[in-house]
């Protein structure tokens, strides 16, 4: 189901805004594509669709919906010792023992990417 508290593109890419999610009937998404400089006005099914095909089959268009997901940037140490790995968000050391390594990570993902 789309929602208005999401962020989506269409398949090509291009910016989205949805306005409504309850208009009624076979397109009750309502919305507009960034193309060209210009809103678009649309419409689309619950799922995000833009086109049925003569046996009411989904068709994916360019124009069809895609969510954006949250990205995740961080930077993390990986403390190595002889039987533990910790992870921390700064270099310092989290035990008494000097770790056998300390690797810096930086992350930057979708958020659910790898699962």
């Amino acid at each position: 189901m789309i929602s208005k508290d999401k962020t989506y593109t269409t398949l090509r890419g291009m910016p989205v805004r949805i306005y409504a999610t309850d208009a009624g009937g076979l397109f009750p998404v309502h919305g507009a594509i960034f193309n060209d400089g210009m809103w678009n006005g649309m419409k689309w099914t619950e799922e995000g669709k833009t086109l049925f095909t003569t046996t009411s089959c989904m068709v994916n268009t360019v124009d069809d919906l895609a969510e954006v997901k949250p990205r995740i940037k961080r930077t993390v140490w990986l403390n190595v010792y002889e039987h533990l790995i910790r992870a921390s968000e700064t270099p310092i050391q989290q035990f008494l023992q000097k770790p056998l390594a300390r690797v810096k990570v930086k992350i930057d993902c979708e958020e659910g990417e790898g699962l």
